[in-house]
């Protein structure tokens, strides 16, 4: 007998040691570690050359040689022993037994000694010794199944070098770290291994760790042929108890909220946004009929509304599926219900087959259509209250906005007060908007359905003309004041002052002034991003303003496009019951649309009161030393700020949490943008995800909803920021997400193209009345599309098209 220990045989601990048991089980449970076989303690305490030697290295292989020990007492679950004895790399065949013997010695020297006095204790012995085929390895390193450090289990933790692992485990070198949940959240610019190598390397231990039924440190390498498991042994650092399951499935969605909050977003703002859901949409399913007890059993899901990742608004969709769910008729047709999300992606089978009642039959089908017909009843008679219902909204709206409340000379105390008051008479009594929103998207969805099913594509062509020109939408006033502006600064020659020196190239045209001065005056709490809190309006920085009639004082005169009314009796020339029905349901949606864009529009005013009211407080703030300058008030939330005030605050050290926040928003601001939607399990708090693709898309055509008739071969200007980005002239503007604050770069467009939004987002309204084509929802436009190539824009059928010419 040679003494030699083959792999399949190294199974006893007490024979070949810790480390070689657990490589041969490796091998056995199918993780093929490089092959080795084992040399017992006692062969090499004989010192003689074992027999068989020369033949087992020959089975093995040409070489390099790994000579590593395996001491009994070695990896094992309360000791590890990591380090203590000595490995020799890269050994040649006829080296191996004199390596053998240098590793073996290594169990008696100083530092195994000390080692065992202060953990394990016992005699000093000798190592078995495994050999081991080398590894041409290109990186190697170690990774742990759970963070020995923290002790939380679930997040895998690896350290990598380029080469050989030794100098790592040696302590000689640093090595490049990693930390893989999910997705794998490397160096910024890594060196040794790729997000996809690391999510490899973290499954690994991940396997191992279910192997052996406990967490695992495993040693590991990367050559030509792929990645090696070297060794594994368990985590001998306390950890933390495994969590509980919890399959909870979240889904964050923002391919619609990210009109009115795109990028990154205050807390402030976050905290007000989440408020504002709640109460309004508890109105809005109460306004539908549903039972205000139901509402109140369901008040954890509108506040639960929304979510705020890494620094982004989105919609909590299953929150929002949970409350569609509460409203009547839900159970007769799930699929239209579930349209009123306006989502690009449907919501998986495992939420719509697990919320809600499930599809009525007999009995409770007929209940069901009672119900309905009381709703159908409630909306005709709230359709009819409308306009009383509007004015009455108006004189409240008229009535806080024109109260005489200066927040400049206002105290903490009163600046509170004010917020209540625009909270109790404004945000809880959201009656007009709601009604109207509502009856809008049905209206606009029914007659564009209506057109086209009795006259096909050129009822749809048809529906796009009519909803142009009306002339008192609040949201195109801005751009034909910007174009009179452009005209008679144009006429006196003043483009370039006005935009290099501002309002003072004006002083000596006071007629021009005095149009800019009513601008702000009508329009100032319009800014980019106008929901945002933190968003600096036209008041208090007009520039965008000056910039838009300084480009549109080079475009000369553009006559407004204004919709033609069509011939009725040429549509419908048999049918006059179609005929009438048709024309009042067109008109009674122009109207929808209009109160739908000025409502907006009143909304913003709103904004603005509530961001001048919170600035104020942020300058006390600052006055009395609780925060460090006025603007730091957004990074505190609604309840933070107002509870400093009204006295149930929970934290007085208001600067030590800006300061959090500040430094997570900083970080976040450096990253790219999330995707559009994410989905994660368990407690939603801090979700991962996977970076979208960068990978351009080679076609040259794409399509997506063409909601502005109209056919333009321009250049493209890929815009991000209209604060400091500029349209010139006849230049098609490309934009990811647009907002009432854009209406100046509108002005200047020959056609527009945007990323996300709909036929009733405000792109394609302001779009409509401009007569500008556009086209909506259009994903990666941005990327998509080269800033300065020539493409052809088709606003009614959708298509866009590259030409190609750069």
């Amino acid at each position: 007998m040679s003494g030699i220990i083959a792999q399949e045989a190294a199974q006893d601990v007490q024979q070949v040691g810790g480390k070689a048991a657990s490589l041969a089980q490796l091998d056995k449970l199918g993780f093929n570690p490089p092959a080795f076989f084992v040399i017992p303690a006692s062969a090499c305490a004989a010192r003689d050359p074992i027999t068989g030697l020369d033949a087992a290295l020959q089975a093995l292989g040409a070489g390099p040689f790994a000579v590593r020990s395996s001491a009994r007492a070695e990896d094992g679950a309360e000791h590890s022993h990591a380090g203590q004895f000595d490995t020799v790399l890269n050994v040649a065949a006829a080296n191996v037994w004199q390596a053998a013997q240098q590793v073996y010695q290594s169990g008696f020297g100083d530092t195994v000694a000390t080692y065992r006095q202060l953990k394990s204790g016992g005699a000093a012995e000798g190592p078995a010794v495994i050999v081991q085929c080398m590894i041409d390895a290109q990186s190697a390193g170690v990774a742990f199944s759970a963070d020995p450090v923290s002790g939380q289990r679930g997040v895998v933790v690896i350290s990598a070098i380029a080469g050989l692992g030794e100098r790592l485990v040696s302590g000689e070198v640093d090595g490049e770290d990693w930390i893989v949940t999910d997705t794998a959240q490397g160096p910024d610019a890594p060196q040794v291994l790729t997000p996809a190598q690391a999510l490899g390397i973290a499954d690994l231990a991940r396997r191992a760790e279910a192997a052996f039924a406990a967490p695992q440190d495993i040693e590991w390498a990367i050559d030509a042929a792929g990645l090696h498991i070297l060794q594994s042994r368990p985590i001998t650092t306390p950890l933390l108890p495994a969590p509980q399951v919890d399959t909870a499935l979240t889904i964050f969605d923002n391919s619609n909220i990210v009109e009115s909050y795109p990028g990154m977003v205050s807390p402030l703002t976050y905290s007000f946004a989440v408020h504002v859901y709640a109460r309004v949409y508890r109105a809005f399913v109460g306004l539908l009929g549903v039972p205000d007890a139901t509402v109140a059993a369901h008040a954890g899901v509108f506040g639960n509304m929304l979510g705020r990742v890494d620094g982004h608004v989105y919609y909590n969709l299953v929150n929002w599926y949970r409350a569609l769910a509460l409203l009547p008729g839900f159970s007769l047709n799930r699929a239209y219900m579930e349209t009123m999300m306006g989502v690009a992606t449907p919501m998986p089978d495992e939420v719509t087959q697990s919320i809600g009642p499930p599809p009525a039959k007999g009995a409770a089908r007929a209940r069901e259509y009672v119900k309905l017909v009381r709703v159908a009843g409630g909306l005709i008679w709230q359709a009819i209250r409308l306009p009383r219902t509007r004015a009455r909204f108006y004189d409240r709206l008229n009535a806080a906005l024109d109260s005489g409340f200066d927040p400049q000379t206002a105290g903490p105390t009163a600046l509170a007060a004010e917020y209540r008051r625009i909270e109790s008479t404004l945000l809880d009594r959201w009656d007009a908007p709601l009604v109207n929103d509502f009856l809008c998207m049905i209206a606009f969805g029914a007659s564009r359905n209506l057109l086209e099913k009795w006259l096909g594509p050129q009822g749809l062509m048809l529906h796009n003309d009519v909803m142009i020109g009306q002339g008192d939408i609040v949201s195109a006033e801005p751009a034909q004041r910007i174009a009179q502006m452009g005209q008679l600064v144009a006429q006196a020659g003043l483009a370039k002052a006005l935009a290099a020196d501002g309002l003072d190239a004006l002083a000596g045209h006071p007629a021009i002034l005095q149009k800019a001065h009513a601008y702000l005056d009508r329009f100032g709490d319009r800014c980019t991003e106008e929901l945002k809190l933190e968003s600096i309006p036209l008041t208090d920085d007009p520039s965008s303003l000056l910039q838009a009639i300084a480009a549109s004082a080079g475009r000369g005169p553009v006559a407004d496009r204004v919709g033609t009314a069509p011939d009725w009796s040429a549509l419908f020339p048999k049918n006059p019951i179609r005929r009438h029905f048709a024309k009042w349901l067109i008109n009674w949606t122009k109207a929808r649309v209009r109160d739908r864009e000025n409502l907006r529009f009143e909304r913003t005013r709103i904004f603005g009161l509530t961001r001048r009211v919170f600035l104020a407080l942020g300058r006390e703030f600052a006055a009395r030393g609780l925060i460090a300058a006025p603007r730091d008030i957004f990074y505190l939330t609604k309840d933070e700020a107002l509870g400093a005030v009204e006295g149930y605050g929970l934290s007085p050290d208001l600067k030590s949490l800006i300061a959090l926040r500040k430094a997570e928003d900083a970080a976040s601001a450096l990253r790219p943008d999330p995707p559009e939607r994410i989905t994660l399990r368990g407690p939603a708090i801090a979700p991962v995800w996977q970076p979208e693709s960068t990978t351009k898309d080679p076609a040259t055509q794409r399509s997506a909803t063409g909601c502005s008739a109209g056919h333009v071969t321009a250049r493209a200007r890929v815009i991000r920021d209209p604060r400091t980005e500029t349209l010139t002239p006849g230049d098609i503007l490309i934009a990811r997400h647009t907002d009432p604050g854009w209406i100046a770069v509108f002005s200047n467009a020959a056609a527009i193209v945007v990323e996300r939004g709909s036929l009733l987002s405000h792109s394609a309204i302001v779009a409509r009345e401009l007569g500008i084509p556009c086209v909506v929802g259009l994903k990666g436009a941005t990327q998509w599309i080269s800033d300065g190539e020539l493409i052809c824009v088709d606003g009614a059928t959708g298509m866009v098209e590259r030409l190609n010419d750069l």
